[in-house]
């Protein structure tokens, strides 16, 4: 079972304590075999809502989560000491189960269960252990004897790839322990680890698996939560900003590793002290919609958010100590509960044609075998089938665990879908007697949409909060188009649709009007402007040359820098009309994209227009920023 902030109290006390890094482990990766299983094709990318293959066809996650390599230590007391291990199941750093079912076998139970896709969870220590797992680690696979966990890691990888299941690597902990109390692995930048060496961890991972195409996606980080003294956050630029990480992350392992992979973001876990009466809850997803993630390769960006009974939208989880009087996710009746899910995480994928839509995986949710409460049991119930009416992707957590110990007495995690003995006999899910089994049935058993997702336009925020957020790999590779300027560059295959007055935000839209050859202009006077074509007089204008349209913008503080124009691959209409929204919003019936700069006044083209041209005032007492564009009816408009 997963905790969060366990007795989080103790935060007033102490601190957790971490692991060292060891030498990192090189050497490639297995080469995929063909793949077998569920017919796909691969990389997965995304299509509005959904996950498409390279076909277009929507693939639904229907994942578990496959944990031991992010560490099974709870942390105290000796690690050779089964009791000292989550649920007395030590992991030794490798998926569990290894040591009782051969992999064919455990490969074949996944199948049966309904699964296409594996959330597989990794430490940052696990990348650098040199010494070999234990044999008995291994015990129901011996050709993997010898091997270090990343190895191991490495087979498991290469056999499920073989047969056909979609892998998802998910970096769960920096220090190979269990997660997810005070246990110094709260943040992607927690033990010691900087965020550029996390960033570097994640390419190197990328890199070490991408000549295997079924590994499709990187989770970039677990559960990011409060640590003893700092609350992680949504966009503020600082050390803890775990939008930017994200962006940073995410950015590097598509220009760096492999442009293929889908990038998953968690939303925050927990923020505050769980106290009644002071700040605190589960932001999750809800600030997504103010400010959403735009990556450098399009079609590439899906949220993720996990959901327990035990814990609630500001309930810890905990009992005793670091509990509160706060309602958990089980004390929801069902429309109390599905509103909160939506309200936390599935307008993310609820509402199309906004900056911030894209697939929602609710990549961890599970139960007791043993629960026998009236209350966890029927929100279990509802949540499935509300996983299955808004046909989201979803991982249960665990997939795999033990049902007795070394010596064949009971124990292990009742949490997990499929148990071994020591045997090697399995109980579980699939077998008679597990009241999980109805609604895991319901839910793995209902395909959803399938078939061609046709693509839709698609929306993207620009900010330029704390630093530049050039998306467009085009202008990347033409260097630094404005020195000391904060610049914004929409990806390649969109046009600069909207502007905000103040707060430097900007929303792009989907567009095949860039020329293949790349190549930019960047405009800082107004020489383009041609003579008696004044659209905004009094105010500077930077303007487009004939045949070219914005892509970007930059700013010196409030004012506007200069602005970014590419060529076109047809010819652009002239003419047009001035858009104003210095004193107000200006923007089309509906707001198509959504509000890209909550709280600030906004201008947008019409879905039918290209914006050609920016202008903003030099006048004392005004703001420089920008006031109005230039719209201009797109081809064939």
């Amino acid at each position: 079972m997963k905790t969060l902030l366990r007795a989080v109290l103790a935060t007033l006390l102490l601190l957790a304590g971490v692991l060292p890094a060891q030498a990192a482990a090189a050497g490639p990766a297995p080469a995929p075999a063909p793949a077998a299983g569920e017919a796909w094709t691969p990389p997965l990318s995304t299509r509005g809502r959904y996950i498409v293959d390279a076909q277009g066809n929507r693939f639904r996650l229907r994942s578990g989560n496959w944990d031991g390599a992010q560490g099974s230590w709870n942390g105290s007391g000796d690690r050779d000491d089964p009791a000292t291990h989550h649920s007395g199941q030590p992991s030794h750093g490798i998926p569990i189960g290894l040591d009782r079912a051969p992999l064919p076998a455990l490969l074949a139970d996944f199948r049966a269960l309904g699964l296409n896709s594996i959330r597989l969870p990794f430490s940052n220590e696990m990348l650098r252990t040199t010494t070999p797992v234990p044999d008995a680690a291994v015990a129901a696979n011996p050709a993997l004897r010898g091997r270090t966990p990343l190895q191991v890691f490495d087979a498991v990888v290469a056999a499920l790839t073989a047969e056909g299941f979609a892998v998802i690597l998910n970096n769960h902990t920096v220090t190979t322990r269990w997660c997810c109390g005070l246990d110094g692995n709260e943040r992607w930048n927690s033990a010691g680890q900087s965020t550029a060496q996390w960033a570097d961890d994640w390419v190197f991972l990328a890199r070490r698996y991408r000549d295997n195409p079924r590994v499709v996606g990187v989770d970039l980080y677990n559960e990011v939560r409060r640590d003893v003294f700092d609350d992680p956050n949504w966009g503020l630029g600082d050390g803890h900003d775990w939008h930017a990480a994200a962006q940073e992350a995410g950015d590097r392992i598509l220009t760096e590793a492999n442009p293929d992979l889908l990038i998953v973001v968690e939303g925050i876990n927990w923020t505050g002290l769980p106290v009644d009466g002071f700040p605190h809850g589960r932001p999750t997803l809800t600030p997504v919609r103010t400010l959403s993630h735009t990556l450098t390769v399009s079609n590439k960006l899906v949220y993720s958010a996990h959901f327990y009974g035990y814990t609630g939208p500001r309930h810890s989880g905990a009992t005793g100590m670091g509990e509160t009087s706060d309602p958990r996710y089980q004390d929801m009746t069902r429309s109390e509960l599905e509103q909160t899910l939506y309200q936390q995480a599935f307008y993310v994928s609820a509402e199309t044609g906004t900056h911030f839509t894209a697939p929602v995986w609710i990549s961890e949710f599970g139960i007791g075998a043993d629960e026998t409460g009236t209350k966890p049991r029927d929100w279990f119930q509802h949540l499935t089938g509300y996983l299955t009416a808004s046909d989201a992707d979803f991982a249960y957590w665990p997939l795999v665990g033990w049902s007795t110990t070394g010596q064949g007495t009971p124990g292990g995690d009742s949490w997990a879908m499929l148990r071994y003995d020591n045997t090697g006999r399995r109980s579980g899910v699939l077998d008679p007697g597990d009241w999980r089994t109805g609604p895991w049935a319901a839910l793995a058993g209902t395909a959803g949409r399938t078939g061609p997702v046709p693509a839709t336009p698609a929306w993207y925020q620009l900010t330029t909060d704390h630093r530049d957020h050039n998306a467009s790999l085009l202008t990347r590779a033409g260097g630094d188009w404005d020195s000391g300027g904060r610049k914004a560059v929409c990806p390649d295959g969109a046009r600069l649709a909207g502007l905000s007055h103040t707060g430097g935000r900007g929303l792009c839209a989907t567009s095949d009007l860039r020329a293949a050859a790349g190549g930019h202009t960047v405009v800082r006077d107004e020489r383009y402007v041609p003579p008696g074509g004044d659209w905004a007089g009094g105010y500077t204008k930077f303007q487009c040359p004939a045949g070219q349209f914005l892509t970007g913008y930059s700013l010196r503080g409030q004012r506007l820098s200069a602005a970014l124009c590419a060529p076109a691959r047809t010819a652009l209409p002239a003419g047009g009309r001035t858009l104003w929204f210095d004193r107000g919003d200006n923007r089309p019936p509906g707001a198509p994209g959504a509000d890209y700069a909550s709280g600030h006044y906004k201008g947008q083209c019409l879905p039918g227009e290209y914006a050609a041209g920016i202008a903003f005032t030099t006048r004392a007492a005004a703001r420089p920023s920008p006031a109005a564009l230039l719209c201009r009816p797109l081809p064939g408009a």
